[in-house]
Formats: C-alpha cells, sequence, structure tokens
C-alpha cells in the first residue's frame, strides 16, 4: 500500500506536463514528502478546463470499515468505488517518485521508486469527491467543514515493485495520451489502464529516508 509519494517539480512544469488551462493551487513549493491526510495538488476538469487545485489525501473508509482514510482504492467492482469512476471524479496526482516500505528490522525501510533518476513527472490515476466532516491536523474544538479529497487505484506489482512490496502498486499513467484517456474515456476503457507498468519503465531511486528530497 503506498502511504508516502513526492511531488517534487515546479508548479510552472506541472502546469505545462498536464496542460493545465487554469491554476487554482496558490503557491506550491516542492513537496518531498506526502502523507495521508495531507493537502496535495491534483488536475482534474472543469467546465472542459483541466484544473490544478489542492486537495486532501484520502477518500472517507466505507461504512462499518473504521475511521482510517482510504488512500489507496483496488476493488474498482465495489459499489462504494463506482460513483466516483466516472470521468467527472477522475484525477491526476501528479508524482515523480512514491515509496514501498521494505520489512526490515527494527524497523521498515522507506524505498522509493521513480521512472529513472532524474525524478520525471507522472501521474497517479486518482478520483476524488466532494465530503463534509472531520478531517486535517487537530484542533481544540474541530468542527465538520466541506473537503475535497482524493485517492488513487492500485493494481498487481510489477518486479522492481514486487521485490519489496508484492501485494500492490500505484496506477502510474505515464504520456499525454494515458492522461488524456483517464480524464475523458468511458469507465470501461479508462480502467484498461488499471495495470502494473513494464519494470523495465522504472527503477529504485533511494531508501532510508522518509522523503524524497534528492534535488
Amino acid at each position: 500500500m503506498c502511504n508516502l509519494y513526492s511531488s517534487s517539480r515546479s508548479q510552472d512544469e506541472i502546469r505545462r506536463t498536464f496542460a493545465v488551462d487554469r491554476d487554482e493551487a496558490g503557491n506550491l513549493p516542492p513537496l518531498p514528502g506526502i502523507f495521508p491526510d495531507q493537502m496535495a495538488p491534483v488536475v482534474h476538469t472543469g467546465d472542459g478546463e483541466r484544473v490544478l487545485t489542492m486537495m486532501r489525501w484520502g477518500f472517507p473508509p466505507p461504512p462499518k470499515l473504521g475511521t482510517q482514510p482510504v488512500t489507496n482504492v483496488r476493488n474498482v467492482a465495489s459499489p462504494y468505488w463506482r460513483p466516483w469512476l466516472k470521468p467527472a471524479h477522475r484525477c491526476l496526482v501528479p508524482v515523480t517518485s512514491f515509496s514501498e516500505y521494505a520489512d526490515t528490522k527494527p524497523r521498515k525501510t522507506p524505498v522509493w521508486f521513480a521512472l529513472d533518476e532524474s525524478r520525471p513527472l507522472f501521474a497517479f490515476a486518482g478520483i476524488w469527491r466532494p465530503w463534509t466532516g472531520v478531517r486535517g491536523p487537530k484542533r481544540d474544538e474541530p468542527v465538520p467543514e466541506e473537503h475535497r479529497l482524493f485517492s488513487f487505484l492500485t493494481t498487481e506489482a510489477n518486479g522492481v515493485v514486487g521485490r519489496i512490496h508484492p501485494k500492490a502498486m500505484p496506477v502510474l499513467l505515464t504520456t499525454p495520451q494515458e492522461w488524456r484517456t483517464w480524464l475523458e474515456a468511458p469507465v470501461d476503457e479508462a480502467l484498461q489502464l488499471q495495470r502494473p507498468i513494464s519494470a523495465e519503465m522504472m527503477t529504485e531511486v533511494a531508501r532510508g529516508e522518509r522523503n524524497d528530497g534528492w534535488w
């Protein structure tokens, strides 16, 4: 399960790479370590435009499955996820690397993966939704607020990730055609992207740190 990733390229590069028409993200610094329940940039469609904005990582869980935010989605056949798989609720999550934890002792070791050592941008295949409830940093008297929440799809692990985390890896989208398909195509066509990318297309780039501040 991927619960840590980085998005360390500049805001301008994110806009250019994902052909963003409207930027609502404010002043976006590099983010070398993004954890669940934090705010992070996503690209979604609105009024026929691609919009860069900030959302909070983690969907509310299905009923009777606790309270922890759901960061990774595998079973897209579930009725709980089906409403959010329509084009209006799909998004691209800009990423430069992501981490899985090696089962080492005395504590687990973060292992970072990217497309190559230079950490070019790619995207997780994300979904998003509005939600009213209490999320984010703890406060003395938390009150329900309106949030926009995102999660992203996972699939079986390829040979690179599987050596560390054999159960699953995020769905990685690496080309403009894949980004367009994920944002715009009918559900059955878009879900064909829920597959591991070839092991030859990615590599391990770091290990040991809880952020990928490589630059």
